[in-house]
């Protein structure tokens, strides 16, 4: 018998609707509290919303409010604004 991988959890990215890794994926997370904030370790406690770490996904899963859909729950404006800063930064690196 073969010995078979560990599986690796997939998610799907609201913007371009594709099915790729957790790891590549960047996390968009709603808290307890109602604050919606990007979750770089993956692991914070909430509701969330998986990202490729591309600037074209973001804006696709702006204009279908894919976020918004994933979170149920209205994303303000400024929220989106501090979101496309971060995602910026993180396809600049």
């Amino acid at each position: 018998m073969a010995a078979q991988g560990k599986r690796v959890p997939l998610r799907k990215c609201t913007g371009c609707q594709e099915m790729k890794d957790k790891k590549e994926m960047i996390r968009i997370l709603r808290t307890s509290e109602g604050e919606i904030v990007l979750d770089a370790t993956g692991r914070k406690n909430g509701r969330g919303a998986y990202l490729c770490r591309s600037m074209e996904c973001f804006e696709k899963a702006v204009k279908n409010k894919g976020i918004e859909r994933s979170l149920k729950q209205k994303v303000p404006d400024e929220t989106y604004e501090n979101l496309k800063k971060e995602i910026e930064s993180i396809e600049k690196r």
